[in-house]
């Protein structure tokens, strides 16, 4: 396979969990042949700036990769403003990227699905973004790939034709929604995003990746998705910026290489119906709610600060 997407690693803070990222990385089928790019953001607090500096020194020792670049920024830039700028830049020199931050284990054969839709997608307008995530769908009949609304954020890959309809303004975006939008948008109400949207407006949180999928959603976008996830995000321990701990999410990485992509660009009506079940059953009952809770202040007020 030639002429393969560079790969953004976005890191910050956490050197285990950027060398665990990297080790599974580096297994990857076209590791080896792949530029790797990495941004290493700066410390936003004196207290951030020694596990800034143990990352920096890890990325310095970084092989496995065609080639390795690594883009430190001396400010904090925070994730959002960080992404932003390293996927435009890369989009505009290569016209596609594929893009990890430093808490995702992937699959051998994750680059390999990144690359080979990037590739056979190319061409059409509709396909916006590649997602390497799924939910453990309870639907085990589902096609190997399928193409749905949502932009899943943690490992994905779009084109230079797809990122230049990304609106970073949040109000352009809000005023093009009406109340049927904002159903569809939100899965039939059973996820938060359109709480997110506006949650975004009202400064509580500073997500590129909310914009991103609506942005895809306002152009009639469409995403493609594997039905078994080809990732598994290890930062619900509590240790990052934006994450709780949390184990909804929780997925078993496909060891397998993905074979089959579908012919036709349309949302799978299969995929629907399964991702609204999982959304709208995933917070399980009262007991497990609290169960979650209890966790979460254990590890925000406890294990922490231990």
């Amino acid at each position: 396979m030639q002429n393969l997407a560079p790969i953004a690693l976005f890191v910050y803070n956490r050197p285990d969990h950027t060398r665990r990222t990297l080790n599974y990385l580096q297994k990857n089928l076209l590791a080896d042949e792949s530029r790797l790019f990495v941004f290493s953001d700066g410390a936003k607090t004196a207290a951030d700036e020694p596990k800034v500096e143990q990352v920096r020194q890890l990325i310095k020792e970084i092989s496995g990769f065609k080639s390795v670049k690594i883009i430190s920024s001396k400010q904090n830039m925070g994730l959002a403003n960080s992404i932003i700028k390293g996927v435009t830049q890369l989009v505009n020199d290569y016209g596609k990227v594929i893009v990890f931050e430093d808490d995702l284990l992937s699959s051998p054969y994750t680059l390999q699905y990144f690359n080979e839709a990037l590739t056979r997608y190319a061409n059409e307008e509709k396909v916006m973004h590649i997602g390497a995530y799924m939910f453990d769908l309870a639907d085990k009949k589902l096609p190997e790939t399928f193409f749905y609304r949502i932009a899943t954020s943690w490992g994905w890959a779009t084109w230079a034709r797809a990122w230049k309809d990304f609106e970073p303004d949040i109000d352009v975006l809000l005023k093009q929604f009406d109340k049927p939008k904002i159903n569809r948008f939100s899965i039939d109400g059973t996820m938060n995003f359109w709480k997110q949207m506006l949650e975004f407006k009202t400064g509580k949180n500073n997500s590129w990746a909310i914009r991103w999928y609506a942005s895809i959603f306002l152009k009639g976008g469409l995403a493609l998705h594997p039905s078994r996830s080809l990732v598994h995000n290890i930062g619900h321990d509590g240790t990052g910026v934006h994450s709780n701990v949390e184990n909804t999410y929780k997925a078993d990485i496909s060891q397998k290489p993905v074979k089959k992509f579908p012919v036709t660009v349309k949302e799978n009506e299969q995929a629907h119906h399964a991702i609204r079940n999982f959304l709208g059953n995933r917070k399980g009952s009262l007991l497990k709610r609290g169960l979650v809770f209890i966790q979460q202040i254990r590890v925000k007020y406890f294990v922490r600060k231990g």
